[in-house]
């Protein structure tokens, strides 16, 4: 996975335990795409001390996800739920003939996007 979106996902899932400081600057860089030169003049702070609030939170955002897993489990269940659609796709198809069937995976694929 890319570091940009990988930094982003990390930020939904943990953002709430980082300084307040540390998410804004993160989400300005991540999200917003802001330039450090943008995020230091709109903070009143310098360039240095934005990568460094960037390199700290990225730091914090990392030892998380090393402890927690949550971003790896959210993939691995994205992962399980496609697979499952698309079996159930395959299973639609070889059914088309009888339609309780088809009714009956439609609703399970509804549920299914539910998830993710």
């Amino acid at each position: 996975m890319e570091k940009n979106v990988e930094i982003s996902v990390l930020c939904q899932l943990y953002g709430k335990v980082l300084t307040e400081k540390q998410y804004e600057v993160l989400t300005d860089y991540y999200n917003n795409d802001l330039s450090l030169s943008e995020i230091a003049e709109n903070n009143n702070i310098t360039r240095q001390a934005v990568r460094d609030i960037i390199k700290k939170g990225e730091n914090r955002l990392y030892e998380l996800e090393d402890g927690i897993s949550l971003m790896k489990k959210v993939l691995q269940e994205r992962k399980i739920i496609s697979n499952i659609t698309s079996e159930l796709n395959e299973i639609k198809e070889l059914t088309n003939s009888n339609k309780e069937v088809v009714v009956k995976i439609n609703s399970i694929e509804k549920q299914l996007l539910k998830l993710n």
